[in-house]
């Protein structure tokens, strides 16, 4: 192994850049394009709309809160991977991470790619989807590029990201509440008509987990954290409840501008919304305020999704480990970043923003399910374990948890069974890598005690 391979992670990264990371990673597209995917679900009802938002983040503040409980007390880089091994064996650790290495961080980069890239073309009015590919492979090359020279500066960009496109959110709020009708109706009627309750509310509610998603892999960071035991729950779930306060009072904006039967027939909203409120210009501006959403999204992901390769090859656990496991100069995991981008790029080339991230959502929400249950198990198993931060009112929040958890993964597994097959076949996959490398280590430490 490579001795840059042996290397320490830096610790570099206070809570403030800890928060940023999750408000950054959780801001993103999702407030800007999955209002169209949850009114277009509840066939224009504002009600059952907005009650997603707030519904799913509840779910991933509990999520969040039972989950801080672990990533408090297993201190080490690699986040939901070193978190699984833990409590169920080293196969199911494997598994986490070849599901987030294989598809889950590449094909949320590539959708977000393609969504920071479509955003660009429409803002230069350009209509060519060649330009849609190149300007996404662009981005997220770009990205890599920065977040080579080191954790910290990633980090500066993630706050700076962070600040900026908090801007075009504050003053869409501001204008919609002040100048849009107050009499809007917000709660009624909860769906369209001939809509099934629960039906729609499994597909608003896996466009908001979207919305939310992100907030685990900022334990990715840990091992690059000043104080994770203090820093890292608090980052979570402050992070996670500013934004649910955003997502729910912004919602409430665009419902006093235009209705839910308009937006549910654009793909970005807010756009709409400004173009009301402020006229082509503002609209623009607001696109440019997406702009750097997204960008501030993509390179929370890229920051901490290179560091899944980089933890299972120091431990020899994925083909080419000797490559995958070196830090650059600036100790960066950089093999491991340019492996999630290779295939980000390779996804990307696909274009399709909601297939990528309802395939992506389903499968995460499985590791995450297992993840609240193993709280309790461990709770069970380890009573002895150092717990610097235990989760609130035991049991009630990780049973929250559970069941929002278990909701999504049945009802996605009901709505698109296709969709559910191919990411369970290619998480699945792992078991026969996990197999080979198994079999490869073992024959190579009989190899050195022989000779």
């Amino acid at each position: 192994m490579n001795e840059n391979s042996n290397q320490q992670l830096r610790k570099t990264i206070g809570f403030n850049a800890a928060l940023s990371t999750v408000v950054g990673i959780l801001i993103g597209s999702g407030v800007f394009f999955k209002p169209q995917a949850i009114y277009s679900a509840t066939h224009g009802g504002p009600g059952l709309g907005l009650l997603a938002w707030l519904i799913g983040g509840l779910i991933t503040i509990a999520a969040g809160l039972t989950a801080a409980e672990v990533s408090a007390s297993i201190i080490k880089p690699g986040g939901l991977i070193v978190y699984l091994e833990e409590i169920y064996g080293e196969r199911i650790g494997f598994l986490t991470g070849w599901m987030q290495l294989i598809l889950f961080v590449p094909a949320i980069v590539a959708a977000l790619g393609i969504i920071f890239a479509q955003e660009c073309v429409s803002l230069l009015g350009l209509n060519n989807d060649l330009y849609v590919i190149a300007i996404a492979i662009g981005v997220i090359v770009f990205i890599v590029l920065l977040n080579s020279l080191g954790a910290k500066f990633g980090g500066a960009i993630q706050t700076a990201s962070t600040i900026c496109k908090l801007l075009p959110l504050v003053i869409i709020i501001i204008c919609g509440l002040m100048k849009g009708d107050s009499a809007a109706p917000m709660i009624t009627p909860l769906v369209g008509e001939g809509s099934n309750i629960i039906s729609v509310l499994s597909q608003v509610l896996i466009a908001t987990l979207f919305a939310y998603d992100g907030w685990i892999y900022v334990g990715t960071l840990a091992g690059e954290m000043k104080n994770p035991s203090k820093h890292l729950p608090m980052a979570i779930v402050g992070g996670i409840s500013l934004v649910m306060a955003v997502y729910l009072i912004i919602n409430v904006a665009y419902l006093r501008v235009v209705s839910a039967s308009e937006m549910a027939l654009v793909s970005a909203p807010a756009t709409l919304v400004a173009s009301k409120l402020f006229g082509s210009i503002g609209a623009k501006l607001i696109s440019i305020g997406i702009l750097v959403s997204v960008f501030g999204t993509l390179n929370g992901f890229i920051l901490t999704g290179g560091r899944i390769p980089y933890t299972m090859a120091s431990e020899n656990r994925i083909p080419f480990s000797n490559i995958f496991s070196k830090l650059n100069t600036n100790g960066v995991p950089l093999n491991g970043t340019w492996l999630i981008v290779g295939l980000s790029i390779l996804y990307s080339l696909s274009g399709q923003f909601n297939l990528l991230t309802d395939l992506a959502i389903f499968v995460i929400w499985i590791f995450y399910t297992m993840l609240f249950m193993g709280v309790m198990r461990l709770r069970k198993t380890k009573p002895q374990m150092e717990r610097p931060y235990k989760v609130p009112l035991y049991p009630i929040i990780p049973i929250v948890a559970i069941i929002g958890g278990l909701f999504v993964v049945i009802s996605t597994l009901i709505t698109q069974p296709k969709n559910s097959i191919v990411g369970l076949v290619i998480t699945l996959i792992g078991l026969p890598v996990y197999e080979y490398m198994k079999k490869k280590n073992s024959n190579k430490n009989n190899n050195e005690i022989s000779a």
